[in-house]
């Protein structure tokens, strides 16, 4: 699968981050820092040109004392009954009329998902739960940003701040009311697509006995050979033992158990259609053709630099090193599992994929297995099972791990292609060693619980706007909030000018005049002004951009789809990151309900 960035430890994303970067409680604390002393100056400067400077500069201090004294005394049992009055205007807004519409999507999704895919089950699941997302991010749009507008123009608002009850319940007690109504519905939707999924795929096969052939060695019966009938637009090669047991070859991303009862053969249901592959990456480094080591291969063209490419036939190789491995380990073998992206330059034979080999090595003592060959078809999981017993290049026999694992547990491991004119292309997550497989099902419920942790984003962001502007501009700025956020790297690319074009007025101006994003503008006064202009513009983005939740980073609909496990770690980070927007936000929106007018 895609992995553009590794996922850090937790308590490394928390306090230290990427290397050159900050930590996300740092990051947190000056985006807090800043967002407070902004709201605070704009506040100052409004109450000035209200009420004059030394009674705005008094009414500002009295404002920021009294709000945080205020917040001290919120008493959660009001907060639990104004959830309470939430999940009712819920419930009376058809909120489960949501449901209805999910189950007619699957209803009719069956008619357009063709189980004649290479891998059903990808297909299966990035669809529920990509409809699942933006169904719970329209929910949560919808509930939010209407609920405090609508109290304010139907007057209902001054029944409830006469209890009394303090802004800051107010605020919290919608975002945890109308949470909990989307929790609810997230879960229905969680388990009706699990078993969408499940049901859908769910197959058997017929094996004929007659179809079968034997096999023999040294005229002994070994066992039998043959195929299943054709089921969902596949069938499978069987491979049985001499007792008519036995497994259907992997097809369509999943096999099937095969046993024999009586004269007949019981074929079990699909096994493998869901995996939680735990991957153990490496470090990638390359070799050029030249022998020399580089951080990255060669360009081929493409503009997505994720990958890079190594030239077959040469000395061109890409090595990714490994730590944390047992050297004393009485395992038998090492799973490895690799992904080739081929890009070739001639057709070569066709329908023939590429030869390439794998070879390991020991980093300190420079002892190499043999190579073994594999052939590579294009972003095909190749998964290889090392086995303990090895040769080196001259059939001298090693054993993995006392000669090729160092003392500090660093392992190599080589990847080269042999055909001239043919490329291979890597990404540092494109090898990685196999450990054991996780639970499908505890993996679909952390996709799900993603899910949940953008839905409350969305609810907070909302209920924070709504107590501001009206409930049509609340859900023009929530949806604005939410589309920024699934490009928020391209937004930071273009304020910080690392995006070809220039910034927002440059780009205009390229648009209008049919200018190339690659040819330089005329130097002039006018271009000069465009620039300082962007230059104010790009500086405002930052610091939105500073604010903006990745929604696509967020998204761990990936993980489940390619068939790989969401780490606790980076579930952790999730629920992190949705608390500080929920903490956050929650404090803004007291502040700005606080100072609106509202009888008391």
């Amino acid at each position: 699968m895609v992995l553009e960035r590794q996922v850090l430890p937790y308590f490394t994303w928390l306090i230290q981050g990427e290397p050159g970067g900050l930590g996300a409680l740092p990051r947190f604390l000056l985006v807090m820092f800043g967002v407070g002393l902004a709201a605070l100056l704009i506040g100052f400067l409004v109450a000035a040109l209200r009420y004059g400077f030394s009674r705005g500069g008094d009414l500002t201090y009295r404002t920021v004392y009294g709000g945080f004294f205020e917040l001290l005394q919120t008493k959660w049992r009001r907060v639990w009954a104004l959830a309470v009055l939430a999940i009712k205007e819920a419930r009376r807004r058809r909120v489960l009329v949501a449901l209805g519409v999910y189950f007619v999507i699957l209803l009719f999704a069956q008619w357009f998902l063709s189980t004649d895919y290479p891998e059903p089950a990808r297909l299966y699941l990035s669809f529920v739960l990509t409809a699942t997302t933006y169904l719970m991010l329209g929910i949560g749009l919808v509930l939010s940003a209407f609920s405090l507008p609508s109290d304010f123009k139907t007057k209902t608002i001054y029944t409830v701040v006469t209890k009394p009850v303090r802004a800051g319940e107010i605020v919290i007690g919608r975002i945890l009311g109308f949470t909990i109504v989307g929790t609810v519905l997230l879960a229905i939707m969680g388990l009706a697509s699990y078993v969408f999924v499940v049901r859908s795929l769910d197959h058997t096969h017929r094996v004929d006995a007659e179809t079968l052939t034997n096999v023999m060695i040294g005229g002994k019966l070994q066992g039998y050979d043959g195929s299943t009938d054709k089921v969902m637009s596949h069938r499978h090669s069987v491979e049985l033992d001499a007792e008519g047991n036995g497994l259907a070859v992997l097809d369509r991303g999943h096999t099937h158990n095969i046993d024999r009862v009586g004269e007949d053969y019981k074929v079990s249901g699909p096994i493998g259609l869901m995996k939680a592959r735990v991957p153990k990456y490496g470090k990638l480094t390359f070799i050029d053709r030249n022998g020399a080591k580089k951080d990255s291969g060669i360009s081929v063209g493409f503009e997505w630099k994720y990958r890079s490419f190594i030239d077959g036939n040469t000395q061109a190789a890409a090595i990714w090193q490994f730590d944390g491995l047992d050297h004393d380990s009485d395992d038998e073998f090492l799973n490895l599992a690799l992904i080739v992206r081929v890009f070739r330059t001639h057709k070569g034979v066709v329908g023939r994929p590429l030869t390439g080999t794998i070879q390991l090595r020991n980093p300190e003592t420079g002892v190499v297995s043999a190579e073994r060959s594999f052939s590579a078809r294009d972003q095909q999981i190749d998964e290889f099972e090392i086995p303990r017993a090895l040769t080196d290049p001259k059939e001298e026999p090693i054993d993995l791990f006392e000669d090729l694992v160092t003392k500090d547990g660093r392992l190599d491991v080589i990847v080269q292609c042999l055909e001239g004119g043919q490329y291979f292309g890597f990404a540092q997550a494109d090898c990685y060693i196999r450990l054991p497989e996780g639970d499908p099902r505890t993996n679909f419920f952390k996709v799900n619980l993603s899910i949940w942790v953008q839905m409350v984003i969305v609810i907070a962001i909302g209920v924070t706007v709504s107590t501001l502007v009206s409930g049509p501009v609340a859900m023009l700025f929530t949806a604005s909030f939410i589309l920024l956020g699934f490009f928020r790297q391209f937004f930071l690319d273009v304020a910080t000018g690392q995006e070809y074009g220039g910034g927002p007025l440059e780009s205009l101006v390229r648009l209008v005049t049919q200018k190339n994003v690659m040819v330089e503008l005329d130097p002039g006064v006018g271009v000069s002004i465009v620039k300082a202009i962007d230059d104010v513009f790009q500086g405002f983005m930052w610091c939105v951009g500073q604010l903006l939740p990745d929604f696509r980073s967020l998204s761990a609909v990936a993980f489940a789809a390619d068939g790989y496990n969401v780490p606790w770690d980076r579930v952790w980070q999730d629920l992190t990151l949705c608390g500080a927007y929920v903490v956050g936000l929650s404090i803004l929106g007291f502040f700005l309900l606080r100072t609106r007018e509202v009888a008391r």
